[in-house]
């Protein structure tokens, strides 16, 4: 019908300002190592929005680190307790075993005190410790804290700014360890030797490496969106020593911060920083986190609805409510199987009665935001890599991701969209994904394993 093409030529147009083409993503890459740079010298290091974090991760698993360690992964909505039991394999020189727990984090610590939410912190692992008939032991923990932290140790980190939600007064400028001991010390039921923090995209890393010896690489696509790898050494301005590597906490949700990304950045884009806990900040995680597609989504369809493209004009009281969209239906959206039943029972529950054609058209409205979220995050890796290959000299690079997060994992279109633009602004480098097991819980735990291992390492030098 000559209306439908009239009306999805409109669609179409006020969608084609989510797509980037080479030049763009060529135009973020160049940006962001710029960034990069800023961010490793030591006179450019404040003034910085992406502050490359040196972690003090300074070598990566043998294999040959056993025993009992216990590990805690905090960087969302839910907080995990594992024990891990690592020990030798004939085959694979390792085996990992563990057991978990997992525990919701209540609004009012996510929003209250420091004391509150370390408590609450302190509370669950006495809980899991309890179950396990193990309070008696003084286990080595690691500590998984996936927010800007500014290392002086490995087992050493000030908390720089909340992010993903959270708001916690009297945390942010301390010891995060700090924190989490005094709360352990406050309850008095179990000892525990906290001997490393590092953030999920470095426990990842870790993680995976134990995979595959060339991960060199974490990166987690979820509720947040973060890269680390093994920087040279004599780059690293804020750690003294030039020989070997450390690995590098990009924190680069913050690229745009200080108007990097102006001219990528949409009307939703500023609506949903603008109504967000930290409006101003992590700019360039709100383009392309799950935290926040949802939202961009629900953005866009209100924006069809009143050019009067999409259900008639009108919007239910649901549609209009803020975060009534979850990242999850985009997902399930594209997913699928073209017959529109899954988008149908979405809107529907949103208040809504689609046609088919509105059940077309928020298809499309879904694979806008996700696809330009895909390539963002692939111009941001392809940055990093390129740099990678660059500063080692090489002329062709072999390396290993190593990936997790929400929406890396089910999003059905993500990861291939994703890899298909790394790869393409990548020409010399020769890149495997290779996905995380268990996350970066079990990587905390492999985390806590060397450190302990590096520890005895320096005590016996």
């Amino acid at each position: 019908m000559p209306g439908d093409h009239c009306t999805m030529e409109k669609v179409d147009h006020i969608l084609s300002e989510f797509r980037l083409d080479e030049d763009d993503l060529m135009e973020v890459m160049r940006r962001l190592q710029k960034e990069m740079e800023r961010g490793l010298r030591l006179e450019t290091h404040e003034e910085a929005s992406v502050k490359m974090l040196p972690t003090y991760v300074r070598s990566t698993p043998e294999g040959s680190e056993v025993g009992d360690f216990l590990a805690l992964d905090l960087g969302g909505t839910n907080f995990r307790v594992m024990l891990v039991k690592v020990g030798e394999d004939e085959e694979r020189g390792w085996k990992v075993e563990t057991k978990n727990g997992m525990y919701s984090i209540p609004e009012d610590a996510m929003t209250g005190t420091a004391e509150m939410l370390f408590d609450h912190v302190a509370e669950c692992i006495s809980d899991f410790l309890g179950k396990h008939h193990i309070k008696h032991k003084k286990l080595p923990l690691g500590f998984t804290f996936s927010f800007p932290v500014r290392h002086e140790d490995i087992d050493k980190g000030i908390l720089l700014n909340w992010t993903k939600g959270f708001k916690v007064s009297g945390a942010e400028g301390n010891n995060v360890v700090g924190l989490l001991r005094d709360a352990i010390k406050r309850r008095g039921d179990f000892e525990m030797d906290v001997v490393a923090m590092v953030n999920d995209t470095v426990a990842t890393m870790i993680s995976c490496y134990y995979e595959d010896r060339r991960c060199e690489v974490g990166m987690i696509v979820g509720t947040g969106c973060n890269v680390c790898y093994m920087e040279e050494m004599r780059t690293v301005e804020l750690v003294e020593g030039e020989e070997g590597r450390m690995c590098v906490n990009t924190e680069w949700g913050a690229f745009g911060d200080h108007g990097e990304l102006e001219e990528f950045r949409l009307e939703y884009d500023r609506v949903v920083d603008e109504t967000s806990v930290n409006s101003g900040q992590q700019l360039y995680e709100k383009l392309i986190s799950g935290k926040y597609m949802g939202e961009l989504v629900r953005l866009v369809l209100l924006k069809l609805v009143s050019e009067n493209l999409l259900f008639n004009g009108e919007a239910s009281e649901q549609l209009r409510t803020k975060g009534s969209f979850d990242t999850r239906y985009v997902s399930q959206i594209e997913s699928d199987s073209g017959d529109r039943k899954h988008i149908y029972n979405i809107l529907t529950t949103l208040g809504l009665l689609p046609s088919e054609r509105d059940c077309d058209i928020v298809r499309l409205a879904c694979e806008s935001v996700s696809t330009r979220a895909a390539h963002m995050c692939a111009a941001g890796l392809a940055g990093v890599i390129n740099r990678m290959r660059e500063r080692r000299s090489q002329e062709d690079l072999k390396i290993t991701v190593g990936v997790d997060g929400s929406v890396y994992k089910l999003h059905p279109c993500f990861q291939d969209k994703f890899h298909r633009v790394v790869r393409d602004l990548t020409p010399h480098c020769d890149i495997t994904f290779l996905q995380s097991e268990e996350g970066s819980g079990r990587g905390a735990a492999l985390v806590s394993a060397v450190a302990c291992k590096m520890a005895t390492c320096m005590l016996t030098q």
